[in-house]
């Protein structure tokens, strides 16, 4: 399963942060002088404007335009130099607009004044965006870092549901040739004895036979765990059959009333898609049974808005509020199938009592 993407931004936002970047890190010698040159036209365009505009209207605010874009485009250094050119060519404009040398005093505190508030603006400007270089690599490093961290949990979960198949198998095989096997020895040797004593003591040849028949009884529980445990992988358009299986020996082993209801055969794509389904239902039916001590259980298997949807409904005591948000090592395995095969895994309370599994797979 491929780590989880970042959602993307609204084109609006994808342009405007392009934008931004492209604006503050023009690294590129060629984009530094082209914006210095822009820069420096701009602070002329303005101070001939304020030459033409006389004293009763200044133009000082203005310059912050030339100033912001030297210290985002190049840096502080440069934004430091364009204020003070900017304050220059105010002065100079107001010099040569031949104003009253009685003035001079109050020009020159203005110009000070003004130099004073373009290098605020200046180190405030790059100062921030220093700040939002910094918070940019520091985001980037942890989503590196988290991406990472949800990759190596992924394959951990994967390698764990591994060794519990391979457990599953190995219980399985001992079950199925160790213990069985002993079981259906005992039997025979049992037998034997019955056969033996039967013509002189009937009661006890008697209690001998029902011996057999519970070591019967046990062989045959035996091989049915067996069974399920050595469940190979199921064909693509098997699980309808091997569902049927799971409510036929549900029913045989609980004594409850579990039903299988399908319309058609599922189309499924991916090898193994089949095998996790079935975990799933045979999980939520088991656990349905054992925890919740439902008496009837529905497996269902339909097609709804495209896709593929396995639900699992009891009617026992249900889960708790805990149990529901994923707090079960049963729903976090089921949960993890879904994901495996890109389905979607959910477990509620059932209206009136019971729970619902239900595992929603898009069509493929």
């Amino acid at each position: 399963m491929a780590p989880p993407q970042i959602p993307e931004a609204p084109s609006a936002r994808m342009w405007r942060d392009s934008l931004l970047r492209r604006f503050i890190t023009a690294s590129d010698p060629g984009h530094k002088v082209r914006f210095v040159a822009i820069t420096c036209a701009l602070v002329l365009v303005i101070g001939f404007a304020d030459y033409l505009t006389g004293v009763e209207l200044s133009l000082l605010v203005f310059y912050l335009i030339p100033v912001c874009m030297a210290v985002a485009a190049v840096g502080w250094r440069f934004g430091v130099a364009v204020s003070v050119l900017s304050v220059a060519t105010w002065f100079g404009g107001d010099i040569l607009a031949e104003r009253h040398a009685a003035n001079l005093f109050v020009l020159s505190w203005n110009a000070v004044i003004a130099l004073f508030t373009y290098l605020t603006v200046a180190w405030l400007l790059a100062s921030l965006l220093a700040l939002h270089r910094e918070m940019g690599e520091r985001v980037r490093q942890r989503t590196a870092a988290l991406t990472e961290e949800i990759a190596e949990r992924v394959r951990l979960e994967k390698v764990v549901l591994e060794i519990t198949e391979r457990e599953r198998r190995t219980i399985g095989h001992e079950l199925h040739d160790g213990l069985s096997q002993h079981l259906t020895g005992t039997a025979l040797v049992a037998q034997a004895a019955a056969a033996r004593i039967g013509s002189r003591f009937p009661d006890e040849a008697a209690e001998l036979g029902k011996i057999v028949n519970l070591i019967e009884q046990g062989i045959e529980q035996t091989r049915r765990l067996a069974k399920g445990l050595l469940l190979a992988e199921i064909e693509r358009d098997g699980l309808l059959e091997a569902l049927g299986d799971l409510a036929a020996k549900t029913r045989a082993q609980w004594g409850v009333d579990c039903r299988l209801e399908a319309a058609a055969a599922p189309d499924l794509g991916g090898s193994g898609t089949a095998t996790h389904l079935y975990r799933i239902a045979e999980e939520a039916t088991r656990n349905g049974i054992r925890h919740g001590r439902a008496r009837a259980v529905s497996i269902r298997l339909v097609s709804d808005s495209g896709s593929l949807i396995l639900r699992i409904e009891d009617d026992g005591t249900g889960i708790p509020a805990h149990r529901a948000r994923g707090a079960g090592l049963g729903l976090r395995i089921m949960a993890h199938r879904a994901a495996i095969i890109g389905a979607t895994f959910s477990a509620r309370p059932r209206p009136g009592g019971g729970t619902v599994v239900e595992c929603r797979l898009p069509h493929l």
